[in-house]
């Protein structure tokens, strides 16, 4: 399998993206803008260069080494310039002190499923596998069917997660090597989602649709936003598509975090949404409460 794309993350020993134990991919590239994002890492579909300040110890060895000059220590502190970075990763290998990463790198399919098969004798004592994440997966819809079908072709369980905006031909392409979608449904208003996120959620909810429709399981997740998608008519309607499709099987609502937050920082990107508090439980329980009251599908607050 020669397909190639960009990865920023395999993480191993998840037990929350699927059955059993999982190694997570993480794939580069995110059509979405959502402000609330989590892992900014995956939004831009290149190699880039994360520089976290307070580890800098302003050595210069960044600055003696950098091509095209992007670094520069002096009294006035550490300056960086992402505009001219090439994200060559030379000044993350001269850092001594972690302040400097390259985060991002290119593999084949091969590669990727040779990573995860170093924990195969968990996939089998646990009934795991690999789960597909990001970014968007679909961002890379090439790459993806590439390691979707190596796994399968290993005999591994399959998962992806999906903010489900891509083309229904990106779909079809793949939904075969995929044995459970976890799908996020941020926002349920159509202008909301526009606010929120940048795009319309109308293909997001026909690809719903055509997974449901193609016999599919699906479990839907739910980012709960305090101030934004926090609603009585969002919990409603969440419920609503659960009775609707039959391929979804639960839904689990995830509350806010702000560990997104700093790592906006780290990557340049300014934060919109830069709540620095966990979301309270028992205001997750509540939302909760009204989707369970109104479909039969199980419900997780995660």
């Amino acid at each position: 399998m020669n397909e190639t794309g960009v990865i920023f993350d395999i993480q191993r020993f998840s037990i929350h993206d699927g059955p059993g134990i999982r190694t997570n991919i993480f794939l580069k590239g995110c059509p979405l803008e959502c402000m609330w994002c989590h892992n900014p890492e995956g939004l831009s579909p290149k190699p880039e260069i994360s520089f976290l300040e307070k580890k800098c110890a302003m050595c210069g060895r960044c600055a003696a080494v950098c091509p095209k000059g992007c670094h520069r220590a002096d009294e006035n502190g550490h300056t960086f310039d992402r505009g001219a970075c090439i994200a060559c990763g030379k000044c993350a290998e001269a850092c001594f002190f972690g302040a400097l990463e390259l985060v991002g790198r290119r593999m084949n399919a091969s590669e990727v499923l040779d990573e995860a098969m170093k924990d195969e004798t968990f996939f089998k004592t646990s009934g795991g596998g690999v789960t597909l994440s990001g970014g968007e997966p679909m961002f890379q819809p090439s790459f993806s069917k590439a390691i979707l079908a190596e796994a399968k072709r290993r005999g591994l369980s399959t998962c992806m997660e999906t903010s489900g905006y891509a083309s229904q031909e990106s779909f079809r392409a793949l939904i075969d090597y995929v044995d459970l979608f976890l799908f996020d449904i941020k926002e349920t208003s159509r202008e909301r989602h526009i606010e929120f996120t940048g795009v319309d959620n109308t293909p997001i909810l026909a690809n719903l649709r055509l997974l449901s429709e193609c016999g599919k399981q699906i479990v839907l997740r739910c980012p709960l936003i305090p101030g934004k998608n926090d609603r009585t008519e969002h919990a409603e309607t969440i419920a609503a598509l659960a009775e609707t499709h039959s391929g979804v099987i639960r839904i689990e609502i995830e509350p806010y975090h702000p560990l997104g937050v700093s790592k906006r920082l780290r990557f340049g990107k300014a934060s919109k949404y830069d709540r620095d508090k966990f979301m309270d439980k028992a205001d997750a329980e509540a939302f909760a409460r009204i989707v369970r009251a109104n479909t039969a599908a199980p419900v997780e607050v995660k």
